[in-house]
């Protein structure tokens, strides 16, 4: 005979059946598998990823800070799209009417889209780098923006373009690109592949914050 407490102990073993089949039968569908609609498919390689909105308002802020603070090159984003991250930048050059010694420059696991906001200037591209120099780890555009990479004196037989306002350029990892001569300015949109995740990233938060504030200076 079961005592008075085994009873109370079954009682709620039996009672507690049905609503456990009701959480296993009814417990919603994992993230994975809601996407899984046919698994003979192909399936996305950035599961329930969201998407990411970047204002014209944002982007004339980094403009602006380019001009105000005399800086190069900037992050907007870094964004994790699965397979790779994808940064986006906003880049202001001055005049240049010939090239810096070494500026020639590569990167060895980001490929880079330019697409020219304003102005006009002559860059050369190309795979064969003259006197190829290893940038250092520690600078900050290795480090946040596009790998590592090596900076060159020329590019032998590279291809000369004439850039300006509309036009876009794809440049692969590895592929030399080089500012020899700049107009009056040029300011482009970036688009960075890496899909090696090698560069952090960047939400709109930080972004917010960067632009709050001066920014870092140093290469």
């Amino acid at each position: 005979m079961l005592s008075e407490n085994s009873e109370v102990v079954m009682k709620r073993v039996f009672w507690s059946i049905p609503i456990l089949l009701c959480l296993v039968i009814g417990a919603p569908a994992r993230a994975e598998d809601r996407v899984r609609i046919n698994p003979t498919d192909p399936q996305p390689t950035c599961v329930m990823c969201p998407g990411t909105y970047i204002p014209a308002a944002e982007l004339e802020g980094y403009a602006n800070k380019a001009l105000a603070e005399k800086l190069l090159d900037q992050q907007v984003r870094d964004i994790d799209i699965g397979k790779a991250h994808i940064g986006i930048g906003i880049v202001h050059r001055g005049r240049l009417d010939k090239p810096a010694p070494d500026s020639v420059a590569e990167h060895d696991q980001i490929s880079e889209v330019y697409h020219v906001l304003s102005g006009a200037a002559t860059l050369v591209l190309g795979p064969d780098i003259v006197n190829r120099q290893r940038r250092p780890a520690t600078m900050r555009t290795v480090v946040e923006f596009n790998g590592p990479g090596n900076n060159g004196s020329e590019v032998r037989d590279g291809i000369a373009y004439e850039i300006k306002a509309g036009d876009v350029v794809v440049i692969p990892a590895g592929t030399g690109h080089w500012f020899t001569r700049i107009e009056d300015h040029i300011d482009y949109l970036m688009v960075r592949i890496d899909p090696d995740k090698v560069t952090p990233l960047k939400s709109e938060a930080q972004s917010r914050e960067y632009l709050s504030k001066p920014a870092a200076r140093g290469q």
